[in-house]
């Protein structure tokens, strides 16, 4: 026994150094080997709240039965077996107990050899088994099933580190996955990406970003819809003391306004009907990072009162609460309203326009900015061709002086969706930028393209009224992003109703589908 126990020691380095179970678990098995007649040793972990049984790992000494790997769910009976067997013993023999034939049912292959099973355990919590098969034609003896017993220990660690490693992954794969997601929304290909446009078009703006970022003072970012508001506020949070933190994102007009209060707030439970549970905010998700309330302009009057006060000491109460919770939260707010005319019209309270304006920044439109249209649109034909799986084309010059005569009334969204089309119309060919804009275009010279000016009347180049119902069309699909009703549809746009716009669009030959492709 004295050899044996230099063994165990062996067998707790193993368990405890090899972070792969499987290759412990090999280890271990051709140590344990030299004192017990071991056919193969199978370590299974169980899932109590799916009631399954996995295989983990395997080792074979010999080589000579194949148990695979696997996950497998067992039957209610099955399940409350193995809870009941594993709980009266910490070892189980088949040889001794009749009971133990129904265990060895589930391994991962029948085995008609004598086992041994052992209950892995982590503070009287089981986490699975050790089962030892015997070599063919032996039976294990008592000897054999205290040295069993001997080496539970360490197995349980070991397959708790393993646990450990799983959930380590697993969550790591969930926060690659959010990153990915974040990177596709906001069209970059990694994080360390810069902001097109920084050191031309937008130079003024990330002067003031690098400014204010390293202070906690408030950042109000005003401009048009589609100017990119979402991705200047994450530079703030990026470049600020708080990038480890989180960065949650609002949409305050799209919150029902019954809502606000248990959004924004947080509720307990049972603070009104189907609050079956308590329910953080958005202020303590976002407690120590960044809170960026887009479109803060369409935030009701109740809601602003409570924004106020958090916004004065940090303190706030959640629907139905009994107590004050306090947060360190970083407020950055977008508009494209003209907040001072609200105030004046009374929709805005004046004390919160006057606390949230501390440190406002102007975006420009892409009007402002045509310098950055070409780059923006390498950009963007980069990520179309990468998206829809298409040889890359790049814009031509022609291309790009067209786009820069485009007046851009959604911006760098609408510009997005133009090349994301233009893309999808090309199919690999190329960039069908000018049927992607809805315009017909004329040579001008032999190196610039224009919009087509007034012609002279009876010109063939004058467009028809169909050819320009059309366009008009077309162009109020785009800003809609593909959706002809609703609030955000091409209808409202259009003032008209949704099905007169749908029966022009099949007179006219437009195919939504290709618009809602392109976002």
């Amino acid at each position: 026994m004295e050899k044996f126990n230099t063994i165990l020691a062996q067998l707790w380095r193993e368990a405890c150094w090899e972070i792969e179970i499987d290759k412990s678990c090999v280890n271990i098995a051709a140590l344990l080997s030299v004192h017990m007649p071991i056919e193969q040793v199978l370590v299974q972990v169980f899932d109590h709240q799916n009631k399954s049984i996995e295989t983990v790992a395997v080792g074979c000494p010999q080589s000579k039965l194949s148990l695979p790997h696997g996950l497998r769910s067992l039957s209610a009976d099955q399940w409350q077996m193995i809870k009941n067997q594993c709980s009266e013993k910490t070892v189980l023999h088949s040889a001794e107990s009749p009971d133990v034939q129904d265990i060895k049912r589930l391994l991962p292959l029948a085995a008609p050899n004598d086992v041994l099973l052992g209950t892995l355990q982590k503070n009287s919590s089981l986490l699975g088994t050790l089962a030892v098969i015997a070599v063919n034609g032996t039976i294990f003896s008592s000897r054999h099933t205290a040295m069993l017993n001997a080496i539970l220990e360490p197995f349980s660690i070991a397959l708790e580190n393993h646990l450990r490693v799983r959930e380590l992954e697993h969550l790591r794969e969930a926060a690659e996955a959010d990153t990915l997601y974040l990177l596709r929304r906001l069209r970059r290909n990694k994080i360390s990406d810069r902001i097109v446009g920084e050191d031309t078009g937008l130079k003024l703006v990330m002067q003031r970003v690098k400014l204010v970022a390293a202070s906690t003072v408030p950042v109000l970012l005003l401009g048009e819809t589609g100017t990119g508001k979402e991705v200047i506020s994450r530079e703030i949070h990026r470049l600020s003391s708080r990038s480890e933190g989180p960065f949650i994102r609002v949409n305050c007009g799209a919150i029902p306004p019954e809502l606000i209060d248990s959004q924004l707030f947080g509720h307990e439970k049972g603070a009104f009907t189907g609050a079956t549970n308590a329910h953080k905010g958005w202020f303590e998700r976002a407690d120590g990072g960044t809170l960026f309330l887009d479109e803060i302009g369409e935030l009701p009057l109740a809601g602003q009162v409570r924004l106020l006060r958090i916004l004065q000491d940090g303190w706030l109460e959640r629907v139905g609460g009994k107590h004050s919770i306090h947060v360190d939260v970083r407020i950055v707010v977008a508009t494209h309203q003209n907040l001072a005319n609200m105030v004046n019209q009374g929709t805005f309270r004046e004390d919160l326009w006057y606390r949230i304006a501390v440190f406002p920044i102007l975006l420009p439109s892409l009007a402002e900015r045509p310098e950055d249209i070409g780059e923006l649109a390498v950009f963007f034909a980069e990520k179309a061709a990468a998206r829809f799986m298409l040889p890359l084309q790049l814009p031509t010059d022609e291309d790009i002086q067209l786009l820069r005569a485009y007046p851009w009334p959604g911006n760098i969204r609408e510009l997005g969706s133009v090349i994301d089309r233009a893309a999808l119309l090309g199919n690999g060919k190329g960039l069908e930028v000018t049927t992607a804009l809805g315009w017909k275009v004329q040579k001008a010279d032999k190196t610039e393209l224009s919009l087509p000016a007034p012609a002279p009347q009876h010109s063939s180049i004058f467009p028809s009224l169909n050819q320009v119902m059309k366009a008009h069309i077309e162009r109020a699909l785009v800003l809609a992003r593909g959706q002809v009703e609703g609030q955000a549809g091409a209808a409202v746009l259009l003032k008209i109703h949704p099905n007169t716009l749908r029966a022009r669009m099949r007179k006219l030959g437009i195919k939504v589908k290709l618009f809602r492709m392109a976002i």
